[in-house]
């Protein structure tokens, strides 16, 4: 059993549990990953797949190896990274999701380059399960995300708050910070975030509290896309208040309250809890927190 032989399970299990996507991934041909797979199962001595048709599944086994295997390989690429690749020693890959990388992280990368002027940060602005997904491949170091993490693997610490706002037209039947009921707001032409995305999340927590159930008109990963239907009174668009104020400032559109709603989230820090955070990952963490509370 080899780090190779990770690689390629892990490749497997990337790829929904496909031997020929995971060959077309790691360059390598369909027999050399279905060998390389046999081999694992011969030497822990118990199925990793269950064979069902044309189709793989993972079994207990397989899932509970998927995370040893996933920490195996971090700590391989960290150990060779450290010792064969000096130069990127000081290589920080920072996740945001839409909202705290186009509102937020461009000012915190500044001020925290300026104190660490010899980093080098690579960010990557992606929805919540994306992010997630980095982290666990560990193709990210942290992530600051809107949503909650899923896996139980995923370790998160609440930062800072936030909350969405409900907008609208302003040439609608509505006046700027007007309070409705929730039965008329469940009637509103919905414009909202895709699913996956941590925005979309909270709206969709909110409303199954209440017991309504709501099926939006126009779905979008761009919040400017959602806010320039909602000024076009297309529908209401429910998305973070610090990307809507400024249309709100100038009356482009009209802000919403909903009796009995509560629209409040917290934004967090996510990283693998298998994963060594480095000083510059907890500086940089730390950066991000105080800036928060200095806000």
């Amino acid at each position: 059993m080899t780090i190779r032989h990770m690689r390629i399970f892990l490749a497997v299990c990337r790829e929904g549990c496909s031997m020929t996507k995971a060959a077309a991934s790691l360059h390598m041909t369909q027999p050399a990953v279905s060998l390389a797979v046999r081999e694992l199962e011969d030497y822990y001595g118990t199925p990793l797949f269950d064979r069902l048709g044309r189709s793989l599944v993972l079994t207990q086994a397989g899932r509970r190896l998927h995370g040893y295997a996933a920490h195996i390989a971090s700590l391989f690429e960290e150990s060779d990274r450290a010792v064969r690749d000096w130069e990127h020693f000081g290589l920080l890959r920072v996740g945001a999701s839409f909202t705290i990388g186009s509102r937020f992280l461009p000012d915190d990368v500044k001020t925290f380059l300026e104190r660490h002027p010899d980093v080098k940060l690579r960010v990557s602005v992606l929805p919540s399960k994306y992010l997630e997904s980095g982290l666990l491949d560990d193709s990210l170091d942290v992530a600051l995300m809107e949503g909650v993490a899923h896996s139980p693997v995923l370790t998160s610490r609440e930062y800072k708050e936030d909350r969405l706002a409900a907008v609208c037209a302003p040439d609608g039947p509505y006046r700027s910070g007007e309070t409705i009921s929730l039965s008329e707001f469940s009637r509103q032409n919905f414009l909202l975030r895709d699913p996956g995305s941590g925005t979309r999340e909270e709206f969709d927590r909110v409303m199954e509290a209440t017991g309504v159930s709501v099926t939006p008109v126009w779905e979008s990963m761009s919040t400017q896309a959602l806010l320039h239907a909602a000024m076009r009174g297309l529908g209401v668009a429910v998305l973070p208040l610090r990307m809507a104020e400024e249309a709100i400032a100038s009356g482009r559109v009209v802000s919403l309250n909903v009796e009995g709603l509560s629209f409040s989230r917290r934004f967090r820090m996510v990283w693998h809890r298998d994963k060594y955070l480095t000083p510059l990952a907890l500086a940089f963490l730390e950066h991000c927190r105080a800036r928060a509370k200095e806000s």
